[in-house]
Protein backbone atom coordinates (compact mmCIF):
# COMPACT_ATOMS: atom_id res chain seq x y z
CA UNK A 1 0.00 0.00 0.00
CA UNK A 2 1.30 3.63 -1.23
CA UNK A 3 0.79 6.80 0.95
CA UNK A 4 -0.50 9.15 -1.68
CA UNK A 5 -1.43 13.01 -0.99
CA UNK A 6 -3.59 15.35 -3.27
CA UNK A 7 -3.53 18.94 -4.14
CA UNK A 8 -6.90 20.42 -5.48
CA UNK A 9 -9.33 18.36 -3.30
CA UNK A 10 -12.18 20.36 -4.17
CA UNK A 11 -11.92 20.33 -7.62
CA UNK A 12 -14.00 18.74 -10.62
CA UNK A 13 -11.51 16.57 -11.16
CA UNK A 14 -10.33 15.40 -7.98
CA UNK A 15 -13.16 12.69 -6.85
CA UNK A 16 -11.51 10.65 -9.84
CA UNK A 17 -7.66 10.57 -8.70
CA UNK A 18 -9.61 9.45 -4.99
CA UNK A 19 -11.51 6.69 -6.12
CA UNK A 20 -8.00 5.81 -8.36
CA UNK A 21 -5.88 5.94 -5.47
CA UNK A 22 -8.51 3.39 -3.54
CA UNK A 23 -8.97 1.31 -6.39
CA UNK A 24 -5.66 0.44 -6.62
CA UNK A 25 -5.31 -0.26 -2.96
CA UNK A 26 -3.75 2.56 -1.91
CA UNK A 27 -4.25 5.39 1.04
CA UNK A 28 -5.00 9.23 0.75
CA UNK A 29 -2.83 10.24 4.09
CA UNK A 30 -3.70 14.11 3.45
CA UNK A 31 -5.47 16.66 1.26
CA UNK A 32 -5.19 20.41 0.46
CA UNK A 33 -7.22 23.24 -1.16
CA UNK A 34 -7.80 26.68 -0.29
CA UNK A 35 -11.78 26.04 -0.37
CA UNK A 36 -13.50 23.44 1.84
CA UNK A 37 -15.95 22.02 0.00
CA UNK A 38 -14.37 18.56 -0.06
CA UNK A 39 -17.13 16.17 1.84
CA UNK A 40 -16.70 13.72 -1.38
CA UNK A 41 -13.38 12.74 0.44
CA UNK A 42 -15.61 10.52 3.45
CA UNK A 43 -16.57 8.55 0.19
CA UNK A 44 -12.83 7.33 -0.06
CA UNK A 45 -10.45 8.66 2.67
CA UNK A 46 -12.71 9.64 5.87
CA UNK A 47 -9.10 9.54 7.66
CA UNK A 48 -7.15 11.76 5.85
CA UNK A 49 -6.11 14.83 7.12
CA UNK A 50 -7.00 18.14 4.91
CA UNK A 51 -5.62 21.74 4.70
CA UNK A 52 -6.72 24.86 3.10
CA UNK A 53 -3.65 26.53 3.88
CA UNK A 54 -0.40 25.19 2.26
CA UNK A 55 2.17 26.27 4.49
CA UNK A 56 0.80 23.70 6.94
CA UNK A 57 0.08 21.15 4.43
CA UNK A 58 3.50 21.46 3.46
CA UNK A 59 4.57 21.32 7.23
CA UNK A 60 2.46 18.17 7.73
CA UNK A 61 3.91 15.99 5.16
CA UNK A 62 7.58 16.96 6.78
CA UNK A 63 6.38 15.96 9.53
CA UNK A 64 4.90 12.51 8.29
CA UNK A 65 8.04 12.04 6.43
CA UNK A 66 10.66 12.63 9.72
CA UNK A 67 8.27 10.02 11.54
CA UNK A 68 8.61 7.34 9.29
CA UNK A 69 5.40 8.06 7.22
CA UNK A 70 6.81 8.93 3.88
CA UNK A 71 4.36 10.22 0.76
CA UNK A 72 5.22 8.41 -2.08
CA UNK A 73 3.43 10.29 -4.59
CA UNK A 74 1.38 13.19 -4.80
CA UNK A 75 -1.70 13.28 -7.01
CA UNK A 76 -2.04 17.47 -8.55
CA UNK A 77 -5.43 18.51 -9.58
CA UNK A 78 -4.72 21.70 -8.62
CA UNK A 79 -5.52 24.98 -11.23
CA UNK A 80 -3.24 24.57 -14.46
CA UNK A 81 -0.97 27.44 -13.63
CA UNK A 82 0.09 25.88 -10.33
CA UNK A 83 0.70 22.40 -11.78
CA UNK A 84 4.66 23.47 -12.12
CA UNK A 85 5.13 24.45 -8.44
CA UNK A 86 2.94 21.70 -6.93
CA UNK A 87 5.34 19.24 -9.36
CA UNK A 88 8.62 20.71 -7.68
CA UNK A 89 6.57 20.34 -3.94
CA UNK A 90 6.33 16.84 -4.52
CA UNK A 91 9.98 15.57 -5.73
CA UNK A 92 11.18 17.71 -3.16
CA UNK A 93 9.53 16.09 -0.53
CA UNK A 94 10.41 12.76 -1.82
CA UNK A 95 7.20 11.55 -3.47
CA UNK A 96 7.01 11.13 -7.36
CA UNK A 97 4.01 13.65 -8.61
CA UNK A 98 0.76 12.21 -10.71
CA UNK A 99 -0.18 15.44 -12.19
CA UNK A 100 -3.47 16.29 -14.44
CA UNK A 101 -3.35 17.84 -18.29
CA UNK A 102 -2.48 20.29 -19.32
CA UNK A 103 0.97 19.16 -17.48
CA UNK A 104 2.40 22.76 -17.26
CA UNK A 105 1.50 25.52 -19.51
CA UNK A 106 4.62 26.33 -21.54
CA UNK A 107 7.36 23.78 -23.21
CA UNK A 108 10.14 25.59 -21.55
CA UNK A 109 8.53 24.27 -18.08
CA UNK A 110 9.45 21.12 -19.11
CA UNK A 111 12.85 21.48 -19.34
CA UNK A 112 13.29 23.11 -15.68
CA UNK A 113 11.43 20.08 -14.67
CA UNK A 114 13.66 17.61 -16.18
CA UNK A 115 16.57 18.98 -14.15
CA UNK A 116 14.00 18.87 -11.15
CA UNK A 117 13.61 14.91 -11.72
CA UNK A 118 17.41 14.61 -12.28
CA UNK A 119 17.96 16.36 -9.14
CA UNK A 120 15.70 13.94 -6.92
CA UNK A 121 15.42 11.18 -8.84
CA UNK A 122 11.74 11.11 -8.64
CA UNK A 123 9.14 10.83 -11.48
CA UNK A 124 6.72 13.26 -13.11
CA UNK A 125 4.24 11.56 -14.44
CA UNK A 126 1.11 13.06 -16.47
CA UNK A 127 -2.62 12.22 -16.48
CA UNK A 128 -3.24 11.37 -20.67
CA UNK A 129 -6.28 8.87 -20.52
CA UNK A 130 -6.72 9.01 -24.06
CA UNK A 131 -4.18 7.59 -24.94
CA UNK A 132 -5.65 4.38 -22.32
CA UNK A 133 -9.57 4.41 -24.02
CA UNK A 134 -10.41 1.22 -25.83
CA UNK A 135 -11.49 2.61 -28.99
CA UNK A 136 -8.19 5.03 -29.38
CA UNK A 137 -5.99 2.58 -28.98
CA UNK A 138 -8.06 0.50 -31.64
CA UNK A 139 -7.87 3.61 -34.19
CA UNK A 140 -3.77 3.40 -33.60
CA UNK A 141 -3.47 -0.22 -34.33
CA UNK A 142 -5.62 0.72 -37.32
CA UNK A 143 -3.37 3.21 -38.70
CA UNK A 144 -0.25 1.76 -38.18
CA UNK A 145 -1.01 -1.25 -39.89
CA UNK A 146 -2.57 1.11 -42.74
CA UNK A 147 0.65 2.79 -42.65
CA UNK A 148 2.38 -0.05 -42.87
CA UNK A 149 0.84 -0.55 -46.48
CA UNK A 150 1.08 3.15 -47.49
CA UNK A 151 3.56 5.13 -45.69
CA UNK A 152 2.41 8.25 -47.54
CA UNK A 153 -1.40 8.18 -45.87
CA UNK A 154 -2.35 11.54 -45.09
CA UNK A 155 -6.02 11.42 -43.29
CA UNK A 156 -8.30 14.12 -43.08
CA UNK A 157 -10.05 14.26 -39.58
CA UNK A 158 -12.41 16.69 -37.94
CA UNK A 159 -12.28 17.28 -34.27
CA UNK A 160 -15.41 19.25 -32.71
CA UNK A 161 -15.76 19.72 -28.94
CA UNK A 162 -18.63 21.34 -27.53
CA UNK A 163 -18.80 21.44 -23.51
CA UNK A 164 -21.02 24.19 -22.32
CA UNK A 165 -19.90 26.26 -19.06
CA UNK A 166 -22.05 28.83 -17.58
CA UNK A 167 -21.01 32.58 -16.31
CA UNK A 168 -19.28 30.98 -13.69
CA UNK A 169 -16.28 29.91 -15.84
CA UNK A 170 -15.19 33.47 -16.59
CA UNK A 171 -15.17 34.71 -13.11
CA UNK A 172 -12.98 31.24 -11.99
CA UNK A 173 -9.55 30.68 -12.75
CA UNK A 174 -10.46 28.79 -15.73
CA UNK A 175 -11.46 32.17 -17.38
CA UNK A 176 -8.26 33.61 -17.11
CA UNK A 177 -5.86 33.13 -20.12
CA UNK A 178 -2.32 33.28 -18.14
CA UNK A 179 -3.84 30.94 -15.61
CA UNK A 180 -5.30 28.35 -17.37
CA UNK A 181 -3.92 28.89 -20.91
CA UNK A 182 -7.37 29.79 -22.60
CA UNK A 183 -9.87 26.93 -23.85
CA UNK A 184 -7.36 24.98 -26.11
CA UNK A 185 -5.17 24.37 -23.26
CA UNK A 186 -8.33 23.82 -20.79
CA UNK A 187 -10.48 21.61 -22.78
CA UNK A 188 -8.48 20.45 -25.81
CA UNK A 189 -5.01 19.65 -24.65
CA UNK A 190 -5.80 15.65 -24.42
CA UNK A 191 -7.00 15.95 -27.92
CA UNK A 192 -4.24 17.35 -29.50
CA UNK A 193 -2.24 14.58 -27.57
CA UNK A 194 -4.17 11.88 -28.64
CA UNK A 195 -3.75 12.91 -32.85
CA UNK A 196 -0.56 13.61 -32.46
CA UNK A 197 0.15 10.15 -30.63
CA UNK A 198 -1.44 8.59 -33.43
CA UNK A 199 -0.57 10.78 -36.57
CA UNK A 200 2.88 12.26 -35.56
CA UNK A 201 4.67 15.74 -35.62
CA UNK A 202 3.45 19.07 -36.04
CA UNK A 203 3.85 20.56 -39.51
CA UNK A 204 1.47 23.19 -39.21
CA UNK A 205 -0.68 24.98 -36.49
CA UNK A 206 -3.04 27.33 -37.90
CA UNK A 207 -5.85 29.42 -36.50
CA UNK A 208 -9.09 30.42 -37.98
CA UNK A 209 -11.14 31.26 -34.20
CA UNK A 210 -10.21 32.55 -31.21
CA UNK A 211 -12.34 34.42 -28.73
CA UNK A 212 -12.18 33.53 -24.92
CA UNK A 213 -15.14 31.09 -25.47
CA UNK A 214 -14.48 29.86 -28.45
CA UNK A 215 -10.65 28.35 -30.32
CA UNK A 216 -10.64 26.76 -33.34
CA UNK A 217 -7.85 26.10 -36.22
CA UNK A 218 -6.04 23.59 -38.77
CA UNK A 219 -3.67 21.38 -37.46
CA UNK A 220 -1.24 19.25 -40.00
CA UNK A 221 0.49 16.26 -38.69
CA UNK A 222 2.79 14.43 -40.34
CA UNK A 223 -0.03 11.83 -41.65
CA UNK A 224 -3.24 13.84 -41.00
CA UNK A 225 -4.97 16.94 -41.93
CA UNK A 226 -7.38 18.28 -38.56
CA UNK A 227 -9.81 20.83 -38.75
CA UNK A 228 -10.97 21.46 -34.67
CA UNK A 229 -13.62 23.69 -33.42
CA UNK A 230 -13.44 23.89 -29.69
CA UNK A 231 -16.07 25.88 -27.16
CA UNK A 232 -17.63 26.03 -24.03
CA UNK A 233 -20.65 28.01 -25.36
CA UNK A 234 -23.77 26.33 -25.51
CA UNK A 235 -25.43 28.03 -28.47
CA UNK A 236 -23.02 26.49 -30.86
CA UNK A 237 -23.97 23.13 -29.75
CA UNK A 238 -26.41 21.48 -32.64
CA UNK A 239 -30.18 21.24 -32.41
CA UNK A 240 -30.57 17.80 -32.31
CA UNK A 241 -28.15 17.69 -29.16
CA UNK A 242 -30.09 19.92 -27.34
CA UNK A 243 -33.40 18.50 -27.83
CA UNK A 244 -31.72 15.40 -26.22
CA UNK A 245 -31.15 18.00 -23.06
CA UNK A 246 -27.03 17.34 -23.49
CA UNK A 247 -24.80 20.35 -23.22
CA UNK A 248 -21.79 18.47 -24.11
CA UNK A 249 -21.25 17.38 -28.23
CA UNK A 250 -18.07 15.62 -29.09
CA UNK A 251 -17.23 14.16 -32.67
CA UNK A 252 -14.10 13.00 -34.35
CA UNK A 253 -14.60 11.71 -37.93
CA UNK A 254 -11.27 10.19 -39.29
CA UNK A 255 -12.04 9.75 -43.11
CA UNK A 256 -15.50 11.01 -42.95
CA UNK A 257 -16.09 8.02 -40.63
CA UNK A 258 -17.26 8.90 -36.77
CA UNK A 259 -15.18 7.36 -33.98
CA UNK A 260 -17.00 6.20 -30.88
CA UNK A 261 -15.35 6.32 -28.05
CA UNK A 262 -18.21 8.77 -25.73
CA UNK A 263 -18.26 5.81 -23.24
CA UNK A 264 -15.56 4.34 -21.43
CA UNK A 265 -14.09 7.21 -19.81
CA UNK A 266 -15.54 6.36 -15.97
CA UNK A 267 -12.28 4.04 -15.14
CA UNK A 268 -9.57 5.66 -17.34
CA UNK A 269 -7.95 7.61 -13.96
CA UNK A 270 -7.82 4.15 -12.61
CA UNK A 271 -5.92 2.59 -15.51
CA UNK A 272 -3.89 5.28 -15.80
CA UNK A 273 -2.60 4.58 -11.88
CA UNK A 274 -2.27 1.19 -12.58
CA UNK A 275 0.10 1.83 -15.62
CA UNK A 276 2.29 4.05 -13.31
CA UNK A 277 2.16 1.67 -10.10
CA UNK A 278 3.14 -1.46 -12.35
CA UNK A 279 6.63 0.70 -12.59
CA UNK A 280 9.19 -0.99 -15.01
CA UNK A 281 8.56 2.16 -17.84
CA UNK A 282 4.94 2.50 -17.28
CA UNK A 283 2.82 6.12 -17.24
CA UNK A 284 3.05 8.98 -19.17
CA UNK A 285 6.09 11.18 -18.25
CA UNK A 286 7.33 14.65 -19.31
CA UNK A 287 8.46 13.80 -22.88
CA UNK A 288 5.01 12.10 -23.67
CA UNK A 289 3.49 15.53 -22.75
CA UNK A 290 5.89 17.96 -24.76
CA UNK A 291 4.15 17.80 -28.08
CA UNK A 292 0.80 18.58 -26.44
CA UNK A 293 2.15 21.13 -24.53
CA UNK A 294 3.91 22.89 -27.85
CA UNK A 295 0.40 23.06 -29.46
CA UNK A 296 -1.85 24.33 -27.16
CA UNK A 297 0.94 26.96 -26.67
CA UNK A 298 1.41 27.97 -30.30
CA UNK A 299 -2.22 28.29 -30.43
CA UNK A 300 -2.33 31.16 -27.58
CA UNK A 301 0.38 32.82 -28.96
CA UNK A 302 -0.56 32.47 -32.74
CA UNK A 303 -1.78 35.14 -35.00
CA UNK A 304 -5.54 34.88 -36.98
CA UNK A 305 -5.51 33.35 -40.62
CA UNK A 306 -8.61 34.84 -42.17
CA UNK A 307 -8.54 32.36 -44.89
CA UNK A 308 -11.47 29.98 -45.21
CA UNK A 309 -8.72 26.94 -46.33
CA UNK A 310 -9.31 23.77 -44.00
CA UNK A 311 -11.75 25.56 -41.92
CA UNK A 312 -14.14 23.64 -39.77
CA UNK A 313 -17.45 23.97 -41.05
CA UNK A 314 -18.54 25.54 -37.89
CA UNK A 315 -16.18 28.67 -37.90
CA UNK A 316 -18.25 30.00 -41.20
CA UNK A 317 -21.45 30.09 -38.97
CA UNK A 318 -19.84 32.60 -36.27
CA UNK A 319 -18.69 34.68 -38.96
Amino acid sequence: MKNFALIGAAGYIAPRHMQAIKDTGNTLVAALDKNDSVGIIDSHFPEADFFVEFERFDRHIDLLKRKGTQVEYVAIASPNYLHDSHIRFALRSGAHAICEKPLVLNPWNIDALEVVEQETRKRIYTILQLRLHPSIIALKKRVEQELTTDPTKIYDIDLTYLTSRGNWYFTSWKGDEAKSGGIASNIGVHFYDMLSWIFGGVKENRVHLKQADTNAGYLELEHARVRWFLSINYDYIPDDVKANGQRTYRSITVEGKEIEFSGGFTDLHTLSYQDILRGGGGGFGLEDARQSIEIVQGIRHADIFTDSSNQHPFVSKLR
